[in-house]
């Protein structure tokens, strides 16, 4: 508890007592600190008091907040010191705290408040006074320590709990109070800003900002809701903010880049995975309507659009992160959105050894075989790393040729210099423009490309694209789902099958046997790794059925105690049918690769 001494002119000295909280200053009714004085704004100041520490926020007044003489600019938060005098008006108010440490004379606390003012950097100053800085600054914590913490207090409650992480500090206890003031600050919002409005009018996105950001400050100033113990006003403010011109509480999770895939259930439910696990996080949206908006923030610029008539839909974000959303009335918690980050800097293949995800012989022969213009499909289910695979092997082709990419959200992140990409079109609201991935597949033919990506392969144009490997595009990449080789190619089959022509089982195996030569299958393992299990050569057809020879394949031998997967990459003794081309290209595998004596 922080004690105060306030001194009046006419009155007798007051010593009083401020328990940890937010408080208003001045000679309006609904201050806390009520000073009726002429000279004192209604709202002069506020108070910020922790246990021992008192921080002041000027707030517009007409005649200013000192602090040891030196005037404190207008929505700016200032820390005071054991002594220091803060002058409101004619009025003075004294930090005593109950010990009193060494007194600093009056002109060395001036120095100190007038050094802050001074470091303080020019694009902070038009910041808002309540917009802290990223949770991990400002409590000296990394991402690493919070996830620590959840996974200690989740084992203490039993193995089936979800570790929750302490993104935000807000409890579960005391969260529907924070959102009932929300609701109210974002109704008081709307009233006072029309920002959809501002933002078509052309109003800038700093201006934009700036005026949201001073709004939402008046009117937290005004709520008459106490706040719950515990719960900083800057922290409301940061989400209120977030959510006004941003994407709500996402802003700090998409910032962390350890986060890979963050998932929200509605408005009070936003989970996150980190290395494979997945955790509950105390940060939420005000309701549903504030989780649409986000959603809209995101679709609406790719020209896009999510309403009930289309309640689902497939987007990205700027930095090509995937997003997929979905709204009620098919989604019965409220809007669902599923973003799935991908690394400011993509992973490169020595990542992906690093990792165990494959052996440096395995990346070695995959780099020859797109070299060698060999076909590859990468098999896998969801979330096991198909596209992370894709650009890494997209990595391998050469700079110097024409590279088309067709993806339904672009996300592949390749360097090359000579690369068109191509994103196929939902239909608009009356259901016409749909431009389909297997249109972009029949265009890019006419594109004179060398090399074909094509993100995955989920329908008809599984038949163009294998036309297309089959008539000269040879060198070409694709992603498909399943869960091994040989069920990769009973998935194929049926895509085929999907385009709508009645075509003999025979001949559809048959295209996909000389279109085919190489399927990667990654899979996610229990513990969260992602792990190439094959690298496996389609031979030739015998009769009816395709053969398949695995050149790699992932030898599992266990599970740790800690439940970590145990096992090796190791070759199976089958040389490639395609030995010859590589060593007429000049590559230089050394076909030991294949052989180091530990057999399959």
């Amino acid at each position: 508890m922080l004690e105060i001494i306030i001194r009046q002119p006419g009155k007798k000295e007051m010593l009083g007592k401020l328990v940890p909280g937010i408080y208003r200053v001045g000679s309006g009714p609904t201050a806390h600190i009520h000073l009726p004085r002429p000279e004192i704004s209604g709202q002069h100041a506020q108070f910020i008091v922790s246990d021992d520490q008192l921080k002041v926020i000027d707030l517009g007044s007409s005649n200013g907040t000192f602090i040891d003489g030196i005037r404190l600019r207008t929505s700016e938060t200032y820390e005071t010191l054991p002594s220091s005098v803060i002058k409101i008006g004619e009025v003075e108010i004294i930090i005593k705290a109950p010990e009193m440490p060494p007194v600093r004379n009056v002109t060395q606390t001036a120095q100190a408040v007038k050094q802050q003012q001074q470091t303080v950097k020019p694009d902070v100053q038009k910041a808002s006074p309540a917009t802290p800085p990223p949770y991990e600054t400002r409590s000296g914590r990394t991402l690493g320590s919070i996830i620590s913490e959840a996974q200690a207090d989740a084992k203490l409650k039993g193995e089936n709990e979800i570790p929750i992480l302490k993104i935000s500090g807000i409890g579960d206890d005391v969260r529907p109070l924070v959102q009932e003031i929300k609701k109210r600050a974002h109704t008081e919002l709307m009233k006072r800003l029309n920002l959809k409005r501002m933002a078509v009018s052309g109003t800038s996105e700093e201006a934009l900002a700036e005026k949201a950001k001073t709004t939402i400050h008046e009117i937290l100033m005004d709520l008459s809701i106490p706040l719950p113990p515990g719960v900083m006003i800057e922290t409301i403010e940061k989400e209120l903010i977030h959510e006004a011109i941003g994407l709500g509480p996402l802003e700090d999770l998409i910032g962390m880049d350890e986060i890979t895939e963050i998932m929200v259930n509605g408005p009070n439910m936003v989970f996150v995975e980190h290395k494979g696990t997945i955790y509950k996080t105390d940060t939420a949206f005000a309701d549903n309507n504030q989780v649409l908006a986000a959603i809209e923030r995101i679709v609406s610029p790719l020209g896009r659009r999510i309403d009930e008539s289309s309640p689902m839909v497939d987007a990205r974000l700027k930095d090509g992160s995937r997003v997929n959303a979905i709204i009620p009335p098919l989604s019965l918690v409220g809007p669902s959105l599923t973003i799935r980050k991908f690394a400011k800097t993509p992973l490169q293949i020595d990542d992906l050894v690093r990792y165990g995800s494959l052996t440096h012989k395995m990346a070695q022969f995959l780099d020859v075989c797109v070299k060698v213009r060999k076909n590859i499909i990468i098999s896998g289910g969801t979330g096991s790393g198909k596209t992370t695979l894709l650009n890494i092997l997209s990595s391998f082709l050469p700079n110097r040729e024409r590279i088309v990419t067709i993806e339904d959200a672009a996300e592949l992140q390749l360097r090359q210099e000579h690369i068109v990409r191509l994103e196929s079109r939902p239909p608009n609201i009356e259901g016409k423009g749909e431009i389909a991935i297997r249109d972009l597949v029949r265009n890019s033919l006419r594109m004179r490309p060398d090399r074909i990506v094509v993100g995955e392969c989920r329908g008809g144009e599984a038949l163009d694209m294998l036309q297309a490997m089959n008539t000269g595009h040879d060198g070409s990449l694709t992603t498909i789902h399943a869960n091994t080789p040989r069920d990769a190619l009973a998935r194929l089959e049926t895509l085929v099958l999907m385009a709508g022509f009645d075509l003999p089982l025979r001949a559809i195996r048959e295209q996909i046997a000389s279109a085919i030569t190489v399927i990667v299958q990654i899979n996610r393992e229990r513990d969260g790794t992602r792990k190439v299990t094959h690298i496996s050569e389609i031979t030739k057809m015998e009769g009816e059925i395709i053969t398949l020879q695995d050149i790699f394949v992932y030898k599992q031998e266990g599970w740790t105690p800690e439940g970590k997967i145990q096992g090796a990459h190791v070759p199976t003794g089958n040389i490639p049918t395609f030995m010859d081309e590589i060593k007429r290209g000049g590559l230089g595998l050394d076909i030991s690769i294949f052989n180091d004596g530990r057999g399959y």
